[in-house]
């Protein structure tokens, strides 16, 4: 993977700075290029990776993140929650192709101000920053209402470790090794996992898991 670009010199006629988080290259250059023809915004740093996020906005103290989900590294559900931690005058508004109920449900509890999936004009998201940053909620209206009727996530932080660690088909002894857990309590947590999830072994209750954007 190549580095994203260095951060544009701020310009002091644009009021709104923006951290843009995207691994797709062409994707994010694409949404940097269309938000720096908004009067009034700046693309101020582009990171390619969730582990860039915390150290670049501390750098160049944007006024909104957008966060895609799915990045290498690091979540950027992950790295809303430490922003809020660090970075609280940073608002977060994810933008992300998985409309999943679940994942809305995590981004709000991670302090999250808005939750926007990729399928609408530019003109839109940028209406969606400026609403964010007058103190408004933006969530998408069907996801919205998805979410009220999937019903909150029903795995524990446990059962959701357990399972992130099993996604690539790992053995129970290489979960329990990772987590640093003894192999009893990983396959108690697999088991309420698979229970839960209504499947009938691990990789099932991975996949509706990660459906459900319960992971």
């Amino acid at each position: 993977m190549t580095d994203a670009p260095a951060p544009p010199p701020t310009n002091p006629t644009k009021s709104v700075k923006v951290l843009l988080a995207e691994d797709q290259g062409m994707m994010r250059g694409a949404l940097a290029l269309l938000l720096d023809l908004e009067e009034d915004m700046q693309v101020v740093a582009q990171v390619a990776a969730g582990d860039q996020i915390v150290a670049t906005a501390l750098e160049t103290r944007p006024d909104i993140a957008l966060l895609d989900i799915e990045l290498p590294g690091r979540s950027g559900l992950d790295a809303a929650a430490d922003l809020r931690e660090r970075l609280p005058s940073c608002k977060v508004l994810i933008v992300t192709t998985f409309g999943r109920p679940g994942y809305l449900r995590r981004a709000m509890e991670a302090g999250a101000s808005g939750f926007l999936v990729k399928d609408g004009p530019v003109e839109d998201l940028a209406a969606a920053i400026r609403r964010v940053l007058a103190g408004e909620r933006v969530i998408d209206p069907a996801l919205a209402a998805a979410a009220l009727s999937a019903g909150p996530n029903p795995l524990t932080q446990r059962e959701r470790d357990v399972l992130t660690a099993a996604v690539d088909g790992a053995t129970v002894a290489d979960i329990a090794g990772k987590l640093h857990l003894s192999q009893a309590t990983v396959r108690n947590y697999l088991s309420a996992a698979i229970g839960k999830t209504g499947t009938r072994n691990r990789m099932e209750a991975v996949r509706a898991a990660r459906r459900n954007g319960w992971l």
